[in-house]
């Protein structure tokens, strides 16, 4: 069996090769969802008409490399969010504790671990998630949206937040990623779990095959997606938001302060601003996250094996 503490490296890894295909559809994303920020339906200028119009916007204006913006901080917020999460749930699965008397997976507690897994890895990468944030939504001043940061690297960015709002600073808008990761990985994780069971059950598929959990996590995609799109726009609000010379946010107290401010001034449609763009990369960082994070495991049980002969 996999150690415990194997797994957190694991589920860091499979995270963060992931990232490296998806973190273009990620500044798409945080683009999207920061256009017409408070503003009514047609009352803005729509920069960004579509993913594919933003691809072709942001190339055409940040030149194709902006595609790749705030690379470093989304890798190591892979690795500490992604590895606590994956790694943390693994946990509960070696341990018994998502399946119940009879031995089978059971989905309520699959929810529930998890639910536990997302909160504790998104409070631990917030930080490294409010730098990514900031780097991505940073745009020549034609396509410019949201509150526009400049910071020239990981290590400054850092500086200057904690400079601003002291170490607390590195933790402004955890409020919104705590619920946003914990629906989604609740959501992602225990429909993983359950649809590779029923997949292996259905013997559709040779045991070991990568086809196995390729169709598990893309089941957890769609769903991921549908759950986690609000949350996910409040979220990209209060990490994107300025602060005032007191240090407090231009535009949200909090969380819901943000949601109520989106639902009246945008509409219920608000939350689901940018859902094709979080569908184009949630859906294949799910299944890539999850394939990889598979794939890492067998690999390290069949090198342990090895070495242990």
């Amino acid at each position: 069996m996999t150690s415990n503490i194997s797994e957190f490296f694991l589920g860091g890894v499979a995270a963060m090769g992931a990232c490296l295909f998806t973190n273009p559809l990620e500044v798409v994303k945080t683009r999207v969802q920061l256009q017409g920020e408070l503003k009514a339906r047609g009352s803005y200028q729509r920069h960004y008409r579509n993913v594919f119009h933003a691809f072709y916007t942001i190339g055409r204006y940040d030149g194709l490399t902006a595609l790749q913006k705030g690379l470093t901080p989304a890798l190591w917020y892979q690795l500490f969010m992604n590895g606590i999460r994956l790694g943390t749930y693994q946990c509960f699965v070696n341990m018994g504790l998502t399946k119940n008397a009879k031995g089978d997976v059971s989905i309520l507690r699959s929810v529930g671990a998890g639910a536990v897994a997302g909160c504790a890895g998104a409070f631990v990468g917030s930080p490294f998630y409010l730098v990514k944030t900031h780097m991505q939504s940073h745009a020549s001043e034609q396509i410019a949206v949201g509150f526009q940061h400049r910071h020239s690297g990981l290590a400054s960015a850092f500086k200057q937040i904690h400079s601003n709002g002291g170490i607390l600073g590195l933790w402004r808008g955890v409020t919104g990623a705590l619920p946003r990761v914990t629906i989604g990985s609740a959501v992602q994780l225990s429909t993983f779990s359950g649809s590779k069971e029923l997949v292996k059950k259905m013997e559709i598929f040779p045991a070991n095959s990568i086809l196995v959990p390729l169709c598990a996590s893309m089941a957890g995609g769609v769903l991921v997606v549908c759950c986690m799109t609000p949350f996910d726009v409040i979220s990209t609000r209060l990490y994107n938001q300025g602060l005032d010379s007191k240090g407090k946010g231009l535009y949200y107290s909090g969380f819901l302060d943000c949601f109520w401010k989106i639902l009246k001034r945008e509409g219920p449609l608000g939350f689901y601003k940018g859902w094709s763009a979080s569908w184009f990369r949630l859906a294949p960082h799910t299944v890539l996250s999850l394939v990889f994070w598979d794939e890492t495991r067998k690999i390290y049980k069949k090198v342990q094996k090895s070495l242990g002969s």
